[in-house]
């Protein structure tokens, strides 16, 4: 039996906004210890398109964590899309079987 189409997609989109997580925060860190700079028009078209991927996920989150020098938002969001992957895949095979 294959996997359903529907499944796939949301799986497949949650892995997606992961990566553009990491990339997001690589990027972030890159910026950060100037490896790299926005003025670069190109880093800065990245940028901006990976801020505004991920902004809307992690804002919330930022909102009840308290300040800290390190900013864990992004590793809450991705367990937190992990487990609703997780949890997909684990109601489609409950319902499959």
């Amino acid at each position: 039996m294959g996997v359903n189409p529907i499944i796939w997609l949301i799986i497949t989109v949650i892995d997606i906004y992961v990566w553009f997580v990491i990339a997001g925060v690589i990027l972030s860190w890159l910026v950060t210890f100037d490896v790299i700079n926005l003025r670069n028009r190109f880093v800065y078209m990245v940028y901006d398109v990976l801020f505004r991927i991920t902004e809307p996920a992690l804002k919330p989150i930022r909102r009840f964590m308290p300040r800290m020098q390190i900013d864990f938002s992004p590793i809450i969001l991705i367990v937190g899309l992990y487990f609703v992957r997780y949890s997909v895949i684990w109601v489609y095979v409950r319902l499959a079987a």
